[in-house]
């Protein structure tokens, strides 16, 4: 079991994750989606993206970018980008022409959603099946994706909280993606993450 904790804005914490003795194989910043408070301005992530990510991956997380955006960022530290509302051909061009790993994240709200990961298996490296919620954190029922084998890592979001059943998880995903479940009052709980990160090592072990 791998896990991406999304939404980072601040050094401190990006600190703690990427020198934890069982740190996240992914850690995700919101590059372009100001509706969210999690959020990071430009020059901002800028600073921030020079901690070193140590055995991380980062992950810049993108809705429908334009391209003044993708050219700003383009020589950001990013392993992935995470792309939500872009068809295939929008998300193909992208990967070539920045040369970056494609995170494809499709939102669901009922079982026929599931099924638009097809427009994109020859262009993801992972599935990120996530809510409707974007920077609400709600749910959907992770079942409708339990019987998918793809030959693609699955990655699941929503609403996931540290007193879930993540061995439950295990079965359905390969990657946990979780953000607002390890806030407290809106921000990022460096408790809550160590308790989030020691979970994910006793499923592995």
């Amino acid at each position: 079991m791998k896990s991406k904790i999304c939404g980072i804005s601040d050094t401190k914490t990006l600190k703690f994750l990427t020198k934890h003795i069982n740190p996240p194989q992914y850690i995700g910043f919101i590059v372009n989606y100001p509706k969210s408070k999690r959020f990071v301005e430009h020059n901002k992530l800028k600073e921030l993206l020079k901690v070193d990510k140590k055995y991380s991956k980062y992950v810049g997380v993108l809705v429908r970018p334009e391209k003044k955006v993708l050219e700003k960022i383009k020589d950001l530290p990013f392993d992935y980008y995470q792309i939500y509302d872009c068809n295939s051909e929008e998300i193909k061009l992208i990967k070539e022409k920045y040369n970056k790993k494609i995170i494809v994240a499709i939102t669901i709200k009922d079982e026929k959603d599931v099924l638009k990961y097809k427009h994109y298996e020859n262009i993801a490296d992972i599935f990120l099946f996530d809510s409707m919620g974007y920077e609400k954190s709600l749910s959907f029922d992770h079942l409708l994706i339990k019987n998918l084998h793809l030959n693609k890592e699955l990655m699941i979001a929503g609403n996931i909280q540290i007193n879930g059943n993540f061995e439950n998880y295990s079965k359905i995903a390969n990657i946990i993606d979780i953000s607002g479940g390890l806030e407290t009052s809106g921000l990022k709980d460096t408790k809550k993450i160590d308790i989030f990160l020691n979970k994910i090592k006793e499923i592995n072990d």
